[in-house]
């Protein structure tokens, strides 16, 4: 499934901040959200890379400005051996063709006032993939079979449709243009428990099928422990481990790896009593002024006095085993 010698997407150094401004005749800049902080990390043709972690960590701004609909701070993004930050918008057309996203919302990423075959037929009509309407209707109606609608609902309207319908119609737009790559921006977070499963089994048979490679941004642990080949974890705007699924739930290393997973019930009552908890003191640091050192240091249960001045080295401990900790 991997190709280890080339990479589909390779991020390097990513950083997106968000200015704060202040004044009301002349604005200056005082400060800024660094959402993203540094991210490096590669993601190989034809995987799912998983990237969890707590809210307000930084991981749906890490999936959009590797796509390009944030302007990346500083760092690079090459997608296919293209890279995002040097091209101009007819070039940028060309790649988005080969990149898109499925939105966590799946109601507020439809346009209400268009039909099923406007938003479905969009991108076929921005990419120049249909030369006629009659074709693009006849497209939009293969995709919506393709994700489990009936080409019947091309007319109707995404108020007409259930959460799990709708983030079907989402489905089918993204995949309109043939794309690559698509990040999955916590796709099933605004579903109910009993849609989840159906469209994760339809994220994986469209990847088997059209050979896709996802970016996964989810919270639920369980679920990307299902879906995912690898997992990275980010906390306040950095990632702090990488490696394959089965390494990171049975041998994590870093501290807040492993307070995340202490979290995730388990089905067996008995086994659910005797294990031990990891409960993180605290709350989650400000991206607007994050701490020295090592970012988890003032939660972290067995930080030293290094860990609050250094920053760690993001390094790999064994193969494909990538930590940033001094104490691993």
């Amino acid at each position: 499934m991997n190709d280890p010698l080339h990479p589909l997407v390779q991020v390097q150094g990513l950083k997106k901040h968000f200015p704060i401004k202040r004044g009301i005749v002349i604005e200056r800049q005082v400060g800024a959200v660094r959402a993203v902080d540094g991210l490096w990390f590669d993601i190989y043709r034809g995987e799912t890379l998983g990237l969890v972690g707590e809210s307000g960590c930084g991981k749906t701004t890490a999936g959009r400005t590797i796509l390009g609909l944030y302007p990346p701070t500083e760092g690079d993004v090459t997608i296919d051996d293209h890279n995002l930050n040097l091209k101009n918008k007819r070039e940028m057309l060309a790649i988005r063709r080969k990149a898109q996203m499925i939105f966590q919302d799946p109601f507020a990423s439809l346009n209400p006032k268009w039909t099923v075959s406007a938003i479905v037929g969009e991108p076929l009509r921005v990419h120049k993939l249909a030369g006629n309407q009659k074709e693009r209707t006849a497209r939009v109606k293969e995709l919506l079979n393709l994700v489990g609608l009936s080409s019947s609902h091309v007319n109707r309207f995404p108020h007409e449709f259930s959460g799990g319908q709708r983030q079907r119609i989402g489905i089918a737009r993204a995949l309109a243009s043939d794309p690559l790559f698509i990040v999955c921006d916590e796709p099933i977070s605004a579903l109910d428990v009993s849609i989840q499963a159906q469209v994760v089994n339809l994220l994986e048979d469209l990847q088997d099928r059209l050979q896709l490679t996802y970016l996964f941004i989810a919270h639920d642990l369980s679920m990307v422990r299902h879906i995912c080949d690898r997992v990275a974890v980010m906390y306040l705007g950095l990632i702090v481990e990488l490696t394959s699924r089965d390494e990171l739930y049975e041998k994590p290393l870093h501290p807040y790896t492993k307070a995340l997973l202490s979290a995730v019930p388990i089905p067996d009552p008995k086994k659910e009593r005797l294990r031990q908890r990891t409960v993180l003191e605290g709350d989650v640091p400000s991206p607007v002024n994050p701490p020295p050192g090592c970012r988890f240091h003032p939660r972290c249960p067995i930080a030293v006095e290094r860990c609050s001045q250094d920053e760690p080295e993001w390094r790999e401990v064994t193969p494909n085993h990538w930590v940033a900790c001094h104490l691993v």
